[in-house]
């Protein structure tokens, strides 16, 4: 027992990949190319993208959906774990790094469970509740811009159902949010919403210390 997560040094993180990860090696591959980008660091882990796998298993996802898409190693892990008939909708606004993501949701057969939608997502998200989808989505992910987050965390708890399971990425930040003399919009942002969540009833939370830190929101 321990009061406190295990520092995870690089030996120990490699054996924790070894003895717990089962990576599709369609993701493995996606992952892989990703990394050689420019921008691959924004990826999420392996460990991370089977945890999300697992979760939308655990309650059962028919519909979900997800601000941030990037090269869609998430969209594809959670579209895994979705039945025949199930439905993730994607939002993202650039269109060369979802193109990645197609190539890959076709090779893994759940290109026809992805809606990708490019554009604001802010519109997207309001978009959907327009056409009455309130509390008709399972599970939702945010991984996007900072600045948004509470917009797009008010609109998820409207589109989820009673029940429906909601992450929220980089809630860690790099650790910026314990840095009182950063002042960044971003920084500031998670630190409002990481504050916001804490005390906001509507919701049963956990903050996990898993990649940049993963906040799990369960809608009450």
């Amino acid at each position: 027992m321990s009061s406190r997560p295990t520092q995870l040094t690089d030996a120990l993180h490699d054996y924790l990949l070894k003895v717990s990860v089962r990576e599709p090696k369609v993701l493995a591959r996606l992952r892989a190319e990703t990394q050689k980008m420019p921008r691959g660091k924004l990826q999420i882990s392996p460990e991370q993208g089977q945890l999300m796998t697992l979760l939308a298993e655990l309650i059962g996802a028919r519909r979900a959906f997800e601000v941030g898409t990037f090269t869609g190693y998430s969209a594809c892990a959670v579209a895994l774990a979705l039945p025949a008939n199930g439905k993730l909708i994607a939002c993202d606004i650039s269109e060369e790094w979802t193109s990645v993501g197609k190539r890959y949701w076709r090779q893994a057969g759940v290109d026809k469970k992805i809606d990708l939608r490019i554009g604001p997502a802010i519109k997207t998200l309001d978009g959907l509740l327009k056409k009455g989808q309130a509390g008709k989505f399972d599970f939702g992910f945010i991984d996007a811009d900072k600045p948004n987050y509470d917009g797009y965390y008010e609109r998820a708890l409207k589109l989820l159902r009673k029940g429906g399971l909601l992450l929220i990425d980089n809630v860690l930040w790099g650790g910026s949010v314990i840095d009182k003399t950063d002042r960044d919009l971003s920084t500031r942002c998670v630190r409002a919403l990481n504050k916001k969540i804490h005390g906001d009833k509507r919701v049963t939370v956990s903050m996990i210390p898993i990649g940049d830190g993963l906040t799990l929101a369960r809608k009450r």
